[in-house]
């Protein structure tokens, strides 16, 4: 169901022009005719805004957590703005942490910046999307690298719906069954196609997104 929150968040990515229509290629290596990339969030009152949309979902959810991760790069700006909302808007100091993509050799070392975590924490993940669960298969190791932590929720902005690695499953699904983690998404491809659906002016878009979800979406 395309909710009233939902809209508002997708014209929030349009407005940034992070929710982009054309030809581009995902790290998957499929032709898409949209693309979601958080890295064109640049302004303080886009940063305030996501963190307030990450953390309602992060909230609604219920899902009971000791800290946040936030894979680089994409994740660190998400997991940042996500943990300075749940405290502002709803009280919940909860401590985050991200990596590095390389181990730092001086200093104090290692590739973790922020909370450290301890053995039986339980994390959450902060991530974009998910399209082919590529970046999910790099970021469990590296927990469970750094401490005996469990991870069961992860969030992200646009759950693509796509097949993952094998036939008839979604990276989503894979998700679930290979690590246990279950993915809360703020919107959908399906969401997407019936927003622009409702807007005349992206009539000739709609046949180029049908014909992707038919091929890649389940």
């Amino acid at each position: 169901m395309l909710t009233e929150q939902k809209e508002q968040f997708i014209r929030f990515m349009m407005d940034a022009d992070v929710l982009r229509f054309g030809d581009f290629v995902t790290k998957s290596g499929r032709n898409t005719p949209y693309f979601v990339n958080t890295g064109n969030y640049r302004t303080g009152a886009q940063a305030a805004g996501l963190g307030r949309f990450y953390a309602g979902m992060v909230h609604d959810s219920g899902c009971r957590f000791d800290a946040m991760f936030g894979p680089a790069y994409k994740g660190i700006p998400l997991v940042t703005a996500c943990a300075g909302a749940l405290y502002t808007q709803y009280g919940e100091d909860k401590p985050y942490f991200f990596n590095r993509k390389e181990a730092k050799d001086h200093g104090e070392g290692g590739c973790l910046v922020g909370y450290q975590p301890k053995d039986g924490d339980h994390v959450i993940i902060i991530e974009d999307v998910i399209t082919a669960g590529t970046a999910v298969r790099e970021t469990i190791p590296v927990l469970r690298s750094a401490a005996d932590v469990s991870c069961s929720d992860m969030f992200i902005s646009v759950n693509r719906c796509e097949v993952g690695q094998h036939p008839g499953k979604t990276a989503v699904m894979e998700v679930q069954e290979e690590f246990g983690i279950t993915v809360h998404s703020l919107v959908t491809v399906r969401d997407i196609r019936k927003w622009l659906g409702k807007h005349g002016e992206y009539d000739a878009l709609l046949p180029k997104m049908d014909r992707y979800m038919q091929k890649y979406c389940i």
